[in-house]
């Protein structure tokens, strides 16, 4: 039973720190909850039904984690993302302002007034 009390306290994740920190520190939970499910196996005090419940329950802790982990990939594309498109369209405004064609964004020589 010190399995179950010690597998709670790993799949909390700390919200603090960078996401590389966060990461790694997921990325170790993983390992110890897989060294925990090959630590199971050698366990002589539980029956084969109780060691079936616990490895289930150790592979939903791991799952949980890696979802974890690619939230937290996820959620640091975005913000790369955002963080290029607010650099991004600065540059394109200027250049679409200074470039007019004549068909959507009339020159000088190029401009048609519609009255109706």
């Amino acid at each position: 039973m010190s399995t179950i009390s010690s597998v709670s306290s790993i799949s909390t994740a700390s919200s603090g720190g960078g996401s590389t920190s966060q990461i790694a520190s997921l990325n170790k939970q993983i390992q110890s909850l897989t060294q925990q499910v090959k630590d199971l196996s050698n366990d002589d005090t539980l029956t084969d039904e109780q060691k079936s419940e616990q490895e289930q329950m150790l592979e939903s802790q791991i799952q949980m984690v890696e979802a974890q982990i690619a939230q937290i990939e996820q959620q640091a594309a975005e913000k790369a993302q955002q963080k290029q498109e607010a650099q991004q369209p600065t540059t394109e405004s200027a250049t679409s302002a200074q470039k007019a064609d004549g068909i959507n964004r009339p020159t000088d020589t190029n401009q048609i007034n519609v009255y109706v």
